[in-house]
């Protein structure tokens, strides 16, 4: 590949990790064009899958800043760039993979964090993004701000935040139920102040000397 080209083609690379929700990196060997273009159908707008030379993928990976490819780049590989549902996706690799057992997934890179192979799988087990931020958002419903936070919080600190309340739920079963709790005691009121001010110090010292001035030009 001239040089000029091979610029190009990492430049695509780069900006397709860039510009996506996370990359799966696969090992397509023994894959049909027929099969391949059935993944891609299976995938649809959740990513877009692209043959990639090794070479020109640890390029890529090194200028977005990705770390923890090169073991992978082994074998022909391709990469599905995720731009949809992540969960959607991984599920797709998943379920296209047990029909097809030459579809190999090796890892991934999601939120900017390296994932193996075992973690791809458990991320392709969750419920959808959609499911599980409604759930979560339902389950956070007294207090809006978490909610808030929930809905935007990336896919992989969801997933944590759901085995967290999934754990606290196991304790307290009101929290899915979207109960506040017991509401908190009303703050004191304060006292109230006297109704006539005392006068400061420094008034009634300066009244004593005119009392006595008084008292002196009565007397002369």
């Amino acid at each position: 590949m001239a040089r000029p080209d091979k610029a190009a083609a990492v430049a695509e690379v780069v900006d397709s990790f860039n510009n996506s929700a996370g990359a799966v990196l696969t090992d397509y060997r023994g894959l049909t064009v027929a099969q391949l273009q059935e993944l891609r159908r299976a995938l649809g707008e959740n990513a877009n899958y692209a043959v990639v030379k090794n070479t020109l993928a640890k390029i890529a990976a090194n200028e977005a800043g990705i770390e923890g490819f090169d073991d992978l780049l082994a074998g022909p590989t391709a990469i599905a760039f995720i731009s949809g549902d992540v969960v959607e996706a991984a599920k797709g690799l998943r379920d296209f993979a047990k029909a097809n057992p030459a579809l190999i997934i090796k890892g991934g890179v999601l939120d900017g964090g390296f994932l193996d192979a075992k973690e791809i799988a458990k991320l392709a087990d969750l419920e959808s993004r959609e499911v599980l931020m409604g759930k979560l958002a339902g389950a956070m419903l007294a207090s809006l701000s978490q909610a808030v936070y929930l809905l935007n919080a990336p896919i992989s600190q969801a997933a944590r935040l759901a085995g967290a309340l999934e754990a606290k739920a196991q304790q307290d079963p009101s929290i899915l139920a979207g109960g506040a709790g017991a509401p908190a005691p009303a703050e004191s009121t304060a006292e109230e102040s006297p109704a006539v001010e005392e006068a400061p110090a420094s008034d009634a010292a300066e009244e004593a000397p005119v009392a006595e001035e008084a008292a002196e030009s009565t007397d002369a």
